[in-house]
């Protein structure tokens, strides 16, 4: 696919403002306003979206979902790649920023955890035109970032407090990987569930995006934003122009190109993951930290995701 000429450009580029950017930030201000005049209880609601709502998203994803497992292989590898080049690049950005030691794990998750879903699907619906192919490709990513989100992303905030060993025990403990193992295997077997059961799971899918930009929204009210710290700005600066330079880099030296490539340069040049404050909430003593990142990297990405996908179209 090609970008066509400047006019079709800008149109394509405030069609994503429009349609992507605008029905999120209704619905992460809601959470705002609604937080400033009923005070919830933010621990509660994070709890409620890791152990009820994410695990079911997650399997009726996987489960749902029309997984070619060679080239999720395939891909999967190259984000394990990436990853690693990700977490040393930002733990090289944490220590030049001199990050505060309870703060590096959440700087470095930042440019780790990346908005897949319910950023990305959207995105990638729109740039491809609704091709299942391409749509393939940003369903394996979301799943590496669920994978990623929902082991690593706890497991070293987690481990601050106790042994690795403990937290990765804990991990497995958790829905979120039954989930994820489920809906491999039923997806792979082609297992058929019971009508009742696929719809009552549907309705609790469906409701993920919506709660976890709600809950976003609540953790944003108790930011205090005359005091946004600088880090924060250097963390989400990191996630939308070096990380992506980063990927452009991995992709040509793993000569992946066509739709593959652009669909993945793409969705690892998104703000960082709302998942990455959700987590935060509940296992951090400063949530406000991750959510001031996301929240930042958010608003910026409405600039520099238009000139990514630009480049993307003309690079690959």
């Amino acid at each position: 696919m090609r970008l066509r000429n400047s006019g079709d450009n800008l149109e394509e580029f405030a069609f994503i403002l429009y349609n992507v950017m605008l029905p999120i930030a209704i619905i992460v201000l809601l959470g705002y306003f609604v937080q400033i005049r009923l005070q919830l209880d933010r621990g509660t609601l994070g709890k409620m979206m890791i152990n009820y709502i994410m695990p079911i998203f997650i399997f009726m994803n996987l489960y749902e979902s029309d997984i070619d497992f060679s080239l999720l292989l395939y891909i999967m590898f190259f984000l394990f790649i990436f990853a690693g080049v990700s977490f040393l690049i930002s733990s090289i950005f944490a220590k030049l920023s001199k990050v505060k030691e309870n703060h590096k794990v959440l700087f470095t998750n930042s440019s780790l955890l990346y908005n897949a879903g319910n950023y990305g699907v959207p995105v990638n619906d729109l740039v491809f035109r609704s091709d299942p192919f391409a749509m393939s490709v940003q369903v394996i990513m979301m799943v590496f970032q669920n994978i990623l989100s929902y082991s690593y992303g706890i497991i070293a905030l987690s481990s601050a407090e106790s042994s690795k060993l403990k937290a990765l025990l804990g991990y497995f403990k958790m829905p979120m990987f039954y989930g994820l193992v489920f809906g491999l295997l039923l997806n792979y077997f082609s297992v058929d569930l019971i009508e009742p059961l696929t719809k009552s799971f549907g309705y609790v899918k469906d409701s993920m995006i919506g709660f976890v930009l709600f809950i976003l929204g609540t953790q944003i009210a108790g930011i205090k934003f005359h005091k946004l710290r600088p880090s924060a700005f250097i963390a989400a600066g990191l996630k939308l122009l070096i990380i992506p330079f980063f990927s452009l880099i991995l992709l040509m030296v793993f000569n992946i190109d066509g739709v593959v490539a652009q669909a993945i340069f793409i969705t690892t040049a998104l703000p960082s993951s709302v998942n990455s404050s959700v987590i935060a909430q509940q296992y951090s003593n400063d949530p406000e930290y991750a959510a001031e990142i996301v929240m930042i990297s958010t608003l910026f990405s409405a600039i520099t995701v238009p000139l990514i996908i630009f480049t993307a179209m003309t690079v690959f």
